[in-house]
């Protein structure tokens, strides 16, 4: 990355960082006005919020802002922090709907108010308690996505020209999460619907949108533009998701802040898990149904299910797709219609989003 690109992207993190710090506090002072007992869910989605993240999101937002040939003002700023609120949203809703015990390394939403419950011996069920949490918690991190956008400060036509976008990326991050968890009802397995999941659930609202909502936040981007970006956006996040999909099998977990094998245990039906099925003998197949979706299986079982992914070659399939979906995505920052300032940040960003460690 070169130093400027670097520099341009960390005052950018900084400044998203600034707002969404600003944000929490207003909105954590608002709950503390409601009730004192509010303290937790502030404390929790602040700390979710604010402890970590790459944020990504706002930044493939204002790629998009710089490849329209605009600038990042204060409002836009606030505007495109608001995917860090809906990213927010995603993460504790998918946490609950998977299980998960952990994410970046500390207890999930719905584990942390369970912890609480059995902490403050509360009266009910404390699994019911940590569930309930979550549900009303992400739902109040979408609500505040959409406020954090209404009130930016961005004018009125700027607002009529995102909010269409907007709207059509949850409806999409919906449809894909439901598709995820209806995915593992089903009795095989089958790439294309993984793929469909893998852009839905993750690759358009990561990439495509914000960058789409950057463009139009900058300038009434013409549909040439929009379709430049979408060429990017789309195989770049599904390389995205195929990357999450192998770091959620072969993750270190001090650097995922998830247990190794986690996808593993979750019984993740992935594009990976899809390109294995799809190369396993019968007798393979019989031993992974010991494993696969198996909360209890030990280091041990993830480790035959991992050699078994290595063994038939998904693993180096899926490699190989990231690589060509990546390229064809790098290929796309040449259109013309992509304004030559967002170039080394979409070029940049690619690489971000795709060689993450394993």
């Amino acid at each position: 990355m070169s130093s400027a690109t670097k520099s341009e992207l960390q005052e950018t993190r900084d400044c998203v960082e600034i707002e969404l710090t600003q944000f929490m506090r207003d909105q954590s002072a608002y709950l503390l006005s409601i009730s004192p007992e509010l303290q937790p869910v502030s404390s929790a989605l602040s700390s979710f919020l604010l402890d970590s993240g790459k944020r990504l999101r706002p930044l493939f937002a204002y790629a998009g802002i710089k490849s329209a040939g605009g600038s990042l003002t204060p409002a836009t700023t606030k505007a495109i922090s608001c995917l860090e609120l809906l990213q927010a949203c995603a993460l504790i809703h998918d946490d609950l709907m998977d299980g998960s015990d952990t994410r970046r390394g500390k207890p999930s939403i719905h584990r942390h108010f369970e912890s609480i419950h059995v902490q403050d011996e509360l009266e009910g069920f404390a699994p019911a308690y940590g569930l309930a949490s979550a549900v009303l918690l992400g739902d109040l991190a979408l609500v505040w996505s959409n406020q954090l956008l209404n009130t930016s400060g961005i004018s009125a036509h700027e607002l009529r020209r995102v909010m269409p976008i907007f709207d059509e990326m949850r409806v999409e991050l919906m449809a894909g999460q439901f598709l995820d968890i209806h995915e593992q009802t089903q009795k095989n397995t089958d790439l294309d619907r993984s793929m469909k999941i893998a852009r839905y659930k993750s690759g358009k609202y990561t990439i495509e949108r914000p960058l789409h909502m950057g463009a139009v936040l900058a300038a009434d981007a013409s549909p040439a533009l929009l379709a430049a970006l979408s060429d990017y956006g789309l195989p770049l996040g599904e390389a995205f998701q195929f990357r999450d999909d192998l770091l959620g099998v072969f993750g270190d977990p001090s650097v995922t802040g998830k247990p190794a094998g986690d996808d593993l245990r979750e019984g993740k039906r992935t594009a990976l898990i899809a390109m294995t099925d799809a190369k396993c003998t019968d007798a393979m197949k019989v031993e992974s149904r010991k494993y696969f979706g198996k909360n209890d299986i030990d280091d041990k079982g993830v480790a035959i299910l991992q050699e078994m992914i290595v063994s038939t070659g998904a693993k180096a399939a899926l490699e190989t797709m990231i690589d060509e979906l990546t390229s064809k995505a790098l290929k796309a920052i040449e259109n013309p219609a992509i304004d030559i300032a967002g170039r080394d940040l979409l070029n940049e960003l690619a690489l971000i989003a795709t060689k993450r460690s394993m």
